[in-house]
């Protein structure tokens, strides 16, 4: 038998998510038969798993120690570097990624994420041991060969908060990026169809879904400088799918600079030419009101001096 109290960072889940967390290794048959049977209870009393967990809940398991034992999770103490950041406060950090660094963690090499661990590990923010379901969390994601700005949170109240926060578009993102071509209009709102293909790591994009399967994606698109067949160009979702940028970008005629999948590789540029520049915060409250009515914005990438030496930080427009 186990008794766990919940904390803090615990509050707010459903009772079978917590408990997945925090016996990773019991098949979920059996974690519901547990629950079936009574063999689970919340401060004493039978449970249907659904309930959503308070702070001091006392939750009271029957079953094998061994299900209890956590495998070893510290590898973020690995990370060589501190993070890049651009914010910071005691709930949300935002960090500025490299091009060919990893979002989450891999076996190859440290990560983003890795890195903010240990910062909050080395700072006594972070405490692993101190933990039954809950370690400081990306928000968002960018590809390994994609620069730019990065949400991470710092507790469970903000990371579920600002999902929410995204979920309901009060992030605005925006992209800057070098196209290999000229783009139909100087300035345009494009509205296509994607799919994805997961055994292949890609997506498809038409102008007309053949079905339901097929999701919308909007884009936005405005030039800033041109450069013979190159152009810089600033980009915002209006959707969030999978590739969006790169893969309708190549459908307008317009492929990344240095996009293997999407376009061509090239031998100037290592990475694809696109960053995650800006990330404008509104609606924000609760543990996120620092963040209300603010824009945060990452370094000029360097493949913006190098393709277009004359463009300043400063000639992005403040609206759009």
């Amino acid at each position: 038998m186990r008794t766990m109290i919940i904390a803090r960072n615990d509050a707010g889940q459903r009772l079978d998510k917590f408990l997945c967390k925090r016996m990773p290794s019991m098949p979920k048959g059996m974690l519901y038969k547990l629950i079936r049977k009574k063999d689970i209870r919340r401060n004493g009393a039978r449970c249907q798993g659904s309930e959503l967990l308070c702070e001091g809940d006392v939750i009271t398991v029957y079953a094998r120690e061994e299900f209890f034992l956590l495998p070893a999770q510290n590898t973020f103490l690995r990370a060589p570097g501190r993070p890049h950041l651009v914010y910071e406060d005691p709930h949300i950090l935002v960090a500025w990624k490299p091009s060919g660094t990893l979002s989450h963690g891999g076996q190859d090499a440290p990560s983003l994420l890795d890195e903010i661990q240990k910062y909050l590990y080395d700072k006594g923010q972070y405490d692993p041991d101190a933990e039954q379901s809950f370690a400081p969390a990306l928000c968002n994601r960018l590809d390994r060969n994609t620069e730019g700005l990065v949400i991470a949170a710092c507790d469970a109240e903000a990371l579920r908060e600002m999902n929410e926060a995204i979920r309901k578009r009060h992030v605005q993102k925006r992209y800057l990026a070098v196209t290999t071509a000229p783009l139909p209009e100087r300035e345009a709102l494009c509205t296509a169809w994607l799919k994805k293909d997961i055994s292949e790591n890609r997506v498809d994009i038409r102008s007309d879904p053949p079905d339901s399967s097929w999701k919308e994606i909007r884009t936005r698109y405005a030039v800033l400088a041109q450069n013979g067949a190159q152009q810089l160009v600033l980009v915002e979702l209006l959707t969030g799918r999978t590739h969006q940028i790169r893969a309708h970008l190549a459908y307008l005629g317009a492929p990344l600079l240095g996009d293997r999948k999407y376009g061509q590789e090239s031998r100037s540029e290592p990475f694809q030419c696109l960053c995650a520049f800006s990330l404008r915060f509104s609606g924000m409250d609760g543990v996120l009101s620092g963040l209300e009515g603010k824009t945060l914005m990452s370094p000029l990438p360097e493949f913006v001096r190098r393709h277009f030496p004359a463009f300043q930080a400063s000639q992005l427009p403040k609206e759009w």
